[in-house]
């Protein structure tokens, strides 16, 4: 990973046209994440944020609040690098539809989805932090991504947390009868 700017405290992009990331370059990468206030980083491996593919190398910590969200018109996917997460995909009125537990590729869990549809989702970081690859369409335009209006907002850590605590109840009850 040679060769990046920083656009914001968690975003750095690729000057170069060749981009490649290495075990050091994730470790960098962590290392990066814990001075951020919420500590997480981005590597965005498109120079340009225009283009028409987003590819990312994303970390996050253990407990951070991924407010749920669905991507008007575009598709993504995501691939699991390092550490434990669990996928919620919501229907519209809020009910978990789906629980993907995800690990890395030894662990036996899927390491890898696509998601080609307007769905509602969230991760849960189970592992100390989490590294992953995640491409989507471009460009990112924030008007895109929609907010589900039943998720609280970030700076409200109160309902965030009773947020988490209810998911994570309702998580746990359907795996428990999967």
């Amino acid at each position: 990973m040679k060769d990046v700017r920083q656009v914001s405290e968690e975003v750095l992009v690729t000057t170069q046209d060749l981009t490649t990331v290495s075990r050091q370059d994730i470790e960098r990468l962590k290392d990066w994440s814990r001075r951020t206030r919420r500590g997480r980083i981005r590597l965005c491996a498109h120079r340009d944020l225009d283009a028409s593919v987003h590819e990312m190398l994303i970390v996050h910590p253990k407990g951070a609040y991924v407010r749920p969200h669905k991507h008007a018109g575009k598709e993504e996917s995501l691939h699991l690098i390092e550490g434990a997460i669990t996928v919620v995909i919501f229907a519209d009125d809020q009910s978990v539809r789906t629980v993907i537990p995800m690990g890395e590729y030894g662990t036996g869990r899927a390491f890898y989805y696509r998601l080609a549809a307007d769905i509602y989702h969230t991760l849960l970081i189970e592992s100390e932090h989490v590294v992953f690859h995640e491409a989507t369409s471009g460009p990112f335009r924030k008007a895109d991504m929609v907010i589900a209006p039943w998720a609280p907002a970030e700076e409200d850590q109160p309902a965030v947390e009773r947020f988490l605590q209810m998911l994570s109840g309702q998580v746990e009850a359907l795996q428990v009868h999967a």
